[in-house]
């Protein structure tokens, strides 16, 4: 392979990269704008607070959260919206199966980033977890000191590289054209 072929698919690479960078810079926002408004409403409208117990997994000292609701809320419009933008931007010149085709292997993928970062979150915001924000500066006082919401950014960041990596490979990859054929010319 020469080098100016070596040097394109980086630089077309790293393009991809960067758009997908952005997408999922816009898809943060996304993220955790939805999952403050859900925070709020389920507060709002049932009193629940982002570290209740919603339920015990069974056979381990674990609980579902409601942040963890919150978080899959944000998570699954996130994922739509990153989709879309990936799909019409960043991946614009690989060939396209249909969008609901091609949205389930993107949401597969992105439940996989969004199991890394879950465990992240987990271990962001559980006081006894080595890793846990300090309660200290993350009181819950206001927004921007509000634990919950820093895990949830935080661990978005963590699992973006997971996220580009297997959506580049598998959701957004190339089809394979078939070989070009040259024939070969003899004098008569």
């Amino acid at each position: 392979m020469s080098t100016s072929v070596t040097a394109g698919r980086f630089a077309s690479n790293l393009g991809q990269f960067i758009k997908f960078g952005l997408v999922g810079g816009s898809g943060t926002v996304v993220n955790a704008v939805m999952f403050v408004v859900a925070k709020k409403f389920f507060e709002a409208v049932w009193g629940i607070h982002y570290y209740d117990s919603l339920l015990a997994i069974p056979f381990t000292d674990f609980n579902v959260r409601w942040y963890n609701i919150f978080a899959f809320i944000a998570f699954f419009v996130a994922n739509v919206w990153n989709y879309q933008l990936n799909r019409k931007w960043t991946f614009s010149s690989v060939d396209k199966v249909s969008w609901w085709r091609g949205f389930f292997p993107f949401l597969l993928t992105g439940i996989g980033a969004y199991v890394v970062s879950q465990v992240v979150m987990i271990a962001l915001v559980n006081p006894t977890s080595p890793i846990s924000l300090s309660s200290e500066i993350f009181d819950d006082s206001s927004g921007l000191r509000n634990k919950s919401y820093w895990a949830n950014i935080i661990s978005i960041i963590v699992a973006m590289p997971i996220n580009f990596i297997i959506n580049k490979l598998w959701t957004f990859r190339s089809t394979p054209k078939a070989p070009r054929v040259v024939e070969e010319s003899h004098p008569a």
